[in-house]
């Protein structure tokens, strides 16, 4: 869905305009994942988790392609691989805090609740943080 952006920025709309609304869109297209545990077929589990899985990938291609808007190319590398390293953190406390939640409640309710609402929070702490996309000023060092 990165061609969803530039789509929206041939059209007109500003970069800032442009990403967030891709971004929202595949932020919206993960929601449903948050039914999957209720659903007994086979198939419909497997579609709603594919179509969660495309929302993942196009939000993720947007978030690199947000790094090099709002960084200067001799940082974009390291800022990816700060976020590359939080977000391997993230998962290692997510897998363990899953385990726990799945032996106390029996259910994966939970799980696929946070999975369905982390995209439209992490859109929201992206636009509280750069509301217009404006790019950062590194010094020389």
């Amino acid at each position: 869905m990165p061609g969803l952006a530039a789509a929206w920025i041939r059209r007109g709309f500003s970069v800032n305009a442009a990403r967030k609304w891709t971004m929202f869109f595949c932020a919206l297209c993960v929601l449903p994942i948050a039914t999957v545990y209720r659903i007994t077929g086979l198939w419909p589990a497997t579609l709603l988790i594919g179509l969660a899985a495309a929302g993942h990938q196009g939000f993720s291609a947007n978030l690199y392609t947000l790094t090099s808007d709002l960084f200067p190319s001799r940082a974009v590398a390291s800022v990816v691989g700060i976020g590359g390293m939080v977000g391997a953190i993230g998962g290692m406390l997510i897998a363990e805090i899953v385990g726990h939640v799945l032996q106390w409640t029996n259910s994966y309710m939970i799980p696929f609740f946070i999975a369905a609402s982390a995209y439209l929070i992490a859109l929201l702490l992206i636009h509280s943080l750069s509301p217009r996309l404006e790019p950062a000023v590194i010094g020389q060092g």
